[in-house]
């Protein structure tokens, strides 16, 4: 069912949440820091978003959306065209982003990446654990919800680039903290920068959630055609050495939901009956990419010749 749009509120130059509820009243599917939502938009853009909000709160979800200059069209629709009383529809809440038990966290926020911290630094501190954020902007008047980060007081670090330069992470970073998490979210550069101080820590450490991949070099003589034998229907389509599974897949006319087609939003993860898979996406963990089950069809491909794919 599609959500209702409540309210449209400015939290900064170029920020703005948006507050969806069931139109009906319903309580809404129950979610956990680091979750976002697919906004599936008009001419089949589906875009994800971070939830904001309380997750406590069933009746209602919060998204900041970031009107982007070089936007595909999602968040100028957003901006430009959605207001309050519209229908959208959705999917999820789905969640690559969780956050994990510990002692204590640094989290590292760069623009609207401070929208899946939010709601973090709430479990964080309805733990009882210790944290920090380290949070940068373009400038002081782009920084959005600091309203709500006020509420923090010290434990917030605010480091606009216009007057402060690019953030300090090397005093924060460059020495291991026993039981620390450190979660980033942030423009690719921040991300890079912050996985480059963090080479003496436990490789377990350290969560990221991207807005675009890194640039890979990949030699084409490397890679191999594969078959993908749809388990529902039993068919086998052949995957070309120079093309994606996901393209494959759309031009034979099979559904597979997908958005940045760079491995990095996990809108198009599908499940893995049987082969061995070539993860080459930025959403699953370590463990997750060895057991298997799962994965993104936009990026990764076959350590074989044959994948059999839950579709």
């Amino acid at each position: 069912m599609p959500l209702l749009v409540r309210s449209l509120t400015l939290e900064s130059a170029g920020v703005l949440s948006v507050e969806l509820v069931d139109p009906d009243g319903a309580e809404l599917p129950a979610w956990e820091p680091g979750a976002h939502l697919d906004l599936r938009l008009p001419d089949a853009m589906s875009r994800q978003y971070s939830l904001c909000g309380d997750p406590a709160d069933r009746s209602r979800y919060r998204l900041g959306v970031l009107r982007e200059e070089r936007s595909r069209g999602g968040s100028a629709y957003v901006h430009d065209v959605l207001r309050p009383g519209d229908h959208v529809e959705h999917g999820g809440p789905r969640n690559h982003f969780r956050l994990e038990p510990a002692a204590s966290y640094v989290f590292v926020a760069g623009g609207i990446g401070i929208t899946p911290i939010l709601p973090m630094l709430a479990e964080a501190t309805s733990r009882g654990a210790d944290w920090t954020l380290l949070y940068g902007g373009r400038t002081a008047a782009s920084m959005a919800f600091t309203r709500e980060l006020a509420a923090y007081g010290d434990r917030v670090t605010y480091w606009p680039q216009d007057t402060h330069g690019l953030l300090d992470l090397a005093s924060l970073l460059d020495l291991p903290r026993p039981d620390t998490l450190v979660y980033a979210c942030g423009p690719e550069p921040l991300l890079a920068a912050v996985e480059a101080r963090m080479t003496a820590w436990p490789a377990a450490s350290l969560h990221l959630e991207r807005f675009s991949a890194p640039v890979v070099e990949r030699d084409p003589a490397d890679e191999h055609a594969l078959e993908v034998v749809l388990a529902d229907s039993g068919r086998t389509l052949l995957v070309p050495q120079a093309r994606s599974i996901l393209d494959v897949l759309e031009e034979e006319g099979v559904e597979v939901l997908s958005d940045c087609r760079e491995g990095i939003c996990g809108t198009c993860e599908v499940k893995v009956v049987e082969g061995e898979v070539d993860h080459r996406d930025y959403v699953l963990s370590e463990p997750e990419k060895r057991a298997n089950t799962c994965m993104m069809v936009c990026v990764s491909r076959a350590c074989g010749k044959r994948l059999v794919l839950g579709l």
